[in-house]
């Protein structure tokens, strides 16, 4: 085969594929392939696709096309080929392979058969929900590792590498920040999504083994974790223990090197008492909630196949604001999903009013295949979806920079990510998440990469903040 084994791996999506393609980017390197970050160098790209929703599907196709022009061969893995496998596979024959997340273990072998002209047959997607037994000791029996001679770590059919538990990982990015996978897969069923059929059922990692990948991490110049999975509300309920979040997360912020932890993805209707506790008691875990409430009328959500309403939302973000003040919130809501009412409506907009989020994600409804939402009545036309949408993201902006002037005046522990002029830096507050929320800009003298700062802020752009550390 091919002596010209150089690779460049192209992320698309949420943070969760960043940490599935630095697996990747460690079982290529232990196979013998070469790791290079220009496509055009590379003998073959593989992309690391997204199949969230329309905007992420065509983006990843404009990337697969992209990289086939560069000359390269191209394999297109991640959520967009595990979920339409030979589909896609026939719709885009510019890709040299369709690769699903069984294909991963063996990922340097699949790569060498490109280059070999070989063109392996793409997979028949399946519903991995029904791949893994529901019980808790079950599926904990499930997800053990199994070693296949001669291949090193795998896993049982149906539980991905992505999903389950791992011990290779490469970083790709050398900030200060990387996520860390609690969890993978999905047990909750919104009638919008179509994330539990491709990524499966909900499997944590054992606590020991994230805390030995956080030690890594730390050893690799990280300073900020920040804990990803599709739910980490969940994590622990099939390892047994509903608490195990609790746990974990003081743990988490005393392995040394460890600056600060964040936790994303959690679930309005699953944020414990004691959860909320330790999210705004914890030394070294940021007061930070990315709440997914994705609408506020208690009729809209039902029909989401959701729990709560306007009421107990706003009851919620009271309890976690008395608990502190400063805590940072975040939220995504869709806009025209089926039988929204303009009353409903607005009472989505009563509640961003009243909710003081720092940042708001507004997304159109669109069909998703294979979805309950996608067989229902009442659906609205995209130009009034357009619409709504235009109408609340102006909402939302006004909102989230009212929210960032209350700031104003504050002290913040900002996480210094990069230098952008002689004394000046910008990086991240605790109230803010990477990519998804604002940043701060920080003037002071003597900062580095990676330092946790103390700045008081001193004015606000939007969503962002501008800060000054003390003379």
């Amino acid at each position: 085969m091919s002596t010209h084994r150089t690779v460049s791996l192209v992320t698309l999506g949420c943070a969760r594929n960043e940490v599935d393609s630095e697996e990747l980017a460690a079982r290529l390197e232990n196979a013998g392939w070469t790791l290079v970050d220009d496509t055009g160098e590379a003998s073959v790209v593989v992309v690391n696709t997204c199949g969230f929703i329309d905007a992420a599907k065509k983006d990843s196709i404009d990337v697969l096309l992209a990289a086939h022009d560069s000359g390269a061969k191209v394999v297109a893995a991640g959520c967009l080929a595990e979920r339409y496998g030979a589909e896609l596979a026939e719709s885009l024959p510019e890709a040299d392979a369709v690769l699903g997340f069984d294909d991963y273990p063996r990922i340097g072998d699949r790569l060498e058969e490109v280059l070999a002209g070989v063109r392996r047959p793409a997979h028949t997607p399946r519903d991995r929900r029904a791949l893994l037994p529901i019980t808790p000791v079950r599926r904990r029996e499930s997800a053990r590792r199994v070693v296949v001679p001669g291949h090193g770590e795998e896993l049982p059919e149906g539980v991905a590498p992505a999903s389950g538990p791992r011990v290779l990982r490469r970083r790709l990015d050398g900030g200060p920040v990387a996520p860390l996978k609690l969890a993978s897969g999905c047990d909750r069923r919104c009638a919008f999504c179509a994330i539990p059929a491709f990524r499966g059922a909900y499997v944590s990692r054992d606590p020991e083994e994230v805390l030995a990948e956080a030690a890594w991490l730390a050893g690799q110049g990280v300073r900020e974790l920040v804990l990803v999975s599709e739910n980490s509300t969940s994590y622990g309920k099939d390892l047994g223990d509903l608490r195990a979040l609790e746990a974990l997360l003081p743990k988490l912020a005393a392995v040394e090197g460890i600056e600060r932890v964040r936790v994303s993805y959690l679930q309005p209707a699953e944020l414990r008492p004691g959860l909320i506790d330790v999210l705004t008691s914890t030394p070294g875990v940021a007061p930070y909630f990315d709440l997914s409430f994705q609408h506020a009328s208690g009729p809209v959500l039902r029909r989401m196949r959701r729990f709560g309403d306007r009421e107990s939302f706003l009851e919620l973000l009271a309890r976690i604001r008395d608990r502190d003040p400063r805590a940072g919130v975040r939220s995504n809501v869709i806009v025209g999903f089926p039988g929204e009412t303009e009353e409903d409506l607005e009472e989505l907009i009563a509640f961003l009013t009243e909710a003081r989020l720092d940042a708001i994600g507004v997304f159109g409804y669109s069909d998703e295949e294979g979805t309950e939402a996608a067989s229902l009545d009442g659906k609205l036309d995209e130009a009034e979806i357009a619409r709504r949408v235009a109408e609340v993201s102006e909402l939302a902006e006004e909102l989230t920079a009212q929210r960032a002037e209350e700031r104003i005046g504050t002290e913040l522990a900002v996480l210094i990510e990069e230098r952008v002029g002689p004394e000046e830096w910008e990086g991240r507050a605790a109230h803010q998440a990477p990519e998804v929320d604002g940043t701060v800009l920080v003037r002071g003298a003597g900062l580095a990469v990676g330092d946790l700062v103390k700045a008081t802020a001193v004015d606000s752009e939007g969503v962002d903040l501008i800060a000054e550390t003390a003379p």
